[in-house]
């Protein structure tokens, strides 16, 4: 179904290729995952499929891509719409209407479709994805994760023979990704779809994949494989083959099943022993400032002691009783949260659940319909931006909305001067997060994950003691996300409040102190990681549910328990000297 032979493509003004020596088949009917690290041109390989690249992105296309016998370099994207349905990493970039349904209905009001056919497919489109609630909300209004189910529903309802699609649970919660995943998997298995898909949160997608077409590195040919041969090479791999990895197991296990059919001897090993505490658990609450509330069950709402007055300590963040209303949505009801200095908080919840809006009254985008909220003791929405700036950064799930230069030199120089920060210190934060990216690139010519990166760097640069994060690693492969979370840990160390909202449960496991779940706008759970995670079906990461009953939450975890044991198994005189070589 879809062909690549000797592909390569070049960006003007790019003296390498962004990929190059592509040749292998898509065979119609099958799922292809395209996986690797950030930037080493998926998006690029995708494009090439839609004809977007390079009609629209320009570059030089050498070799050929067909796509149902039609040469992707002869036919423009309009004359493949009606083979290619397309989603990107920016659902934003895909609306043409203002409503739900209207969007679903576009794509095939364009081929021509009789009303009929057009009623049948939104119905049943807007069934599938859970978006019948949804139909007559205007876009604008919805959440990401809300926005990019109503994305990849546009391109459903003509019925494409390809789906090529980026990132497509980037944005949603576990389980919207699984719901979206399970419709790809009937199209494929009953209509005979061919599916390509570029995914960095592999844990969701490896299980349902045929073969997975593996780019190891920037200009490295492709290899093509099954998804078991391809993780044994992959530089990029989910936390159950890490786990495999670690533990020795062979063929690797791609799934929580098969992983917990071979735990039993490791489960053994770690029997007895203590799941390691986070060494830097941030400190108690100062004198003055009251302990978090927990939240009471909905039964019991209506008998709730009033919450405390705001405190008089000025706490990076803090929200009594807050509630916000929005285009006719109660966005958020009665929500009470203290965020301390060192703490990292992780906002989690299905996609709508108001994690967003409460982000956002932190920093006075959004102004509260009722209730306090208080930042460093400023009243966010009543502060001067230039002033709130100094106690508070935010990183929007669309980084280009702090984006503004020509190159990433100019971003970086920019932030610099407007944090009163020494030249070169955004500049160095870029380079220790993402290595590679050029002082000359244009922010438009990085990839989704990259220009995150690149956000992220400007806020962290200022040093702000209250650090908001949306969806932090959208876009991000396994390594990035590692370096990310060692800066995040120092920037706690160091005293900054980090509150960070996630459907990534993986990052929640390895970086947050505690775990606050949002439900309609209302927080139904709070407490510390492992006791609110691990309860969650839903939001217990991998290692938790295959090392279940015990309380491991992730890889990292499980090795330092496995390094202790090999040390209690050594004589004195060696324990030393493996410490040494552990250092």
């Amino acid at each position: 179904m879809i062909r690549f032979e000797n592909v390569s493509v070049t960006y003007d003004g790019a003296t390498e290729p962004t990929v190059q020596d592509v040749d292998f088949t898509v065979p119609e009917g099958e799922l292809v995952l395209l996986a690797g690290p950030s930037g080493v041109g998926k998006s690029t390989l995708l494009g090439t499929v839609s004809g977007l690249v390079p009609h629209f992105t320009g570059g030089t296309l050498r070799g050929r891509v067909t796509v149902a016998g039609r040469d992707t370099r002869t036919h423009k994207p309009r004359e493949l719409a009606d083979v290619v349905g397309t989603v990107g990493q920016d659902p934003l970039s895909h609306f043409v209407t203002d409503t739900v349904e209207e969007e679903l209905a576009y794509g095939m009001e364009s081929l021509g479709l009789s009303p009929e056919v057009m009623r049948r497919r939104v119905e049943e489109t807007l069934d599938l994805l859970g978006l019948a609630a949804l139909r007559d909300r205007p876009i604008a209004t919805l959440s990401g994760g809300q926005q990019q189910r109503v994305a990849i529903g546009s391109v459903l309802t003509p019925h494409p023979r390809v789906l090529v699609l980026d990132e497509p649970t980037s944005a949603l919660d576990p389980a919207a990704a699984e719901e979206v995943l399970a419709v790809l998997l009937r199209l494929v298995h009953d209509l005979g779809t061919t599916v390509l898909l570029a995914e960095h949160r592999l844990e969701r997608v490896l299980q349902y994949a045929d073969q997975v077409a593996l780019l190891p590195s920037p200009g490295a040919a492709p290899l093509l494989g099954t998804p078991a041969d391809m993780m044994a090479v992959s530089p990029v791999f989910p936390p159950v083959v890490s786990l495999g990895r670690l533990a020795g197991w062979s063929p690797l296990p791609l799934t929580v099943r098969d992983a917990r059919r071979r735990a039993g001897d490791l489960r053994e090993r770690l029997e007895g022993r203590e799941t390691p505490r986070r060494v830097d658990t941030p400190p108690a609450p100062p004198t003055g400032l009251p302990a978090e509330p927990q939240a009471d069950p909905p039964a019991r709402r209506r008998f709730r002691r009033p919450p405390p007055a705001p405190s008089a300590s000025a706490a990076p963040a803090e929200a009594r009783s807050l509630s916000v209303r929005r285009a006719g949505v109660q966005a958020l009801r009665e929500v009470d949260l203290t965020v301390l200095p060192g703490e990292t908080v992780a906002l989690m919840g299905r996609n709508g659940a108001g994690k967003s809006t409460l982000l956002n009254t932190f920093v006075g985008l959004v102004e509260p319909s009722a209730g306090t909220v208080h930042v460093g003791g400023l009243v966010p929405h009543r502060t001067a931006p230039r002033d709130l700036v100094r106690r508070a950064g935010l990183v929007p799930q669309e980084p280009r909305d702090l984006l503004y230069a020509d190159t990433v030199a100019a971003e970086c120089a920019a932030a610099d001067r407007d944090a009163g920060a020494a030249p070169g210190t955004c500049r160095a934060l870029v380079s220790d997060l993402l290595p590679g990216i050029t002082d000359g690139t244009h922010p438009r010519d990085l990839s989704e994950g990259q220009r995150l990166t690149l956000a992220l760097a400007v806020v962290l640069t200022a040093r702000p003691p209250l650090l908001l994060l949306d969806e932090p690693t959208r876009g991000l492969d396994y390594a990035a996300k590692a370096r990310l979370v060692a800066v995040l840990r120092g920037l706690a160390a160091a005293g900054h409040a980090i509150v960070l909202a996630t459907h990534d449960v993986e990052l929640a496991a390895e970086l947050a102190h505690r775990v606050v779940l949002l439900a309609e706008g209302e927080v139904i759970a709070d407490g510390p990681t492992a006791e609110v995670v691990v309860s969650s079906p839903s939001f217990a990461p991998q290692v938790t549910k295959i090392l279940a009953p015990q309380g491991w939450l992730t890889v990292t975890q499980v090795r330092e328990a496995l390094r202790e044991d090999l040390r209690e198994e050594l004589p004195e005189d060696l324990r030393e000297d493996l410490r040494e070589d552990l250092r």
